[in-house]
């Protein structure tokens, strides 16, 4: 019977996914990896090198399908709340690309892995957000993508400091996400106002709508 060489690589990848996730990338360990897969070790020595490669299998997987996941739709600054709101609410339902995000800045600071693909993955983003907010430059795009990533990575990443700033009632969530899909909406707005009339006042943006 030959050898499912695909199917191996994605239990490992599962495996390796959650662990990476829970502890990092130093407090790792292939040989707990192996075992919640149900692989002998040396199939992630045989595939992916060793414990940092298999990292770095993990972290391009989780953000290249983190970009099929949660598309930008439409245009002008509702555009961008909406998008706000949707990767908020995914990042609640799966916190992978979150905590291994920060897992990598925390160990590699500037060092990127998949480096081609993820700075493509980066421009098509700042691509869809000049799209959606025509006239603003390639810098301002990036600025605003970084904010609405730094908003809603930290929500399941930071949730012993945002219950000490912002209490624990049961509405909490539902709050925080409104915050971030208006903080996300004035920055937009005053992105394309500025790009509409350069030199406009922030008072010239109108209230923000309810996004869903």
């Amino acid at each position: 019977m030959a050898w499912d060489t695909e199917r191996t690589k994605s239990l490992l990848l599962e495996a390796a996914t959650s662990e990476f996730c829970t502890r990092g990338l130093a407090g790792a360990r292939i040989d707990r990896i192996a075992a919640e897969a149900g692989v002998n070790k040396e199939r992630i020595y045989q595939y992916f090198g060793n414990k940092t490669g298999l990292f770095d299998a993990v972290i391009v997987a989780a953000l290249s399908s983190l970009m099929d996941e949660v598309p930008i739709h439409g245009e002008g600054p509702e555009a961008m709340a909406n998008y706000a709101g949707r990767l908020f609410d995914h990042h609640q339902e799966d916190a992978t690309a979150p905590r291994l995000l920060f897992w990598e800045g925390l160990e590699r600071g500037t060092e990127v892995v998949g480096l081609p693909k993820r700075m493509a993955n980066c421009a098509s983003k700042v691509n869809s957000t000049i799209a959606a907010l025509p006239g603003i430059s390639r810098e301002d795009a990036g600025d605003l993508l970084i904010t609405i990533v730094s908003l809603c990575d930290s929500a399941p990443v930071l949730p012993a400091l945002d219950g000490l700033m912002a209490g624990n009632d049961p509405g909490r969530l539902q709050r925080r996400r409104a915050a971030v899909v208006r903080t996300v909406y004035l920055a937009a707005s005053a992105l394309a106002a500025e790009a509409a009339s350069p030199g406009s006042s922030a008072t010239e943006i109108a209230p923000v709508p309810v996004v869903q």
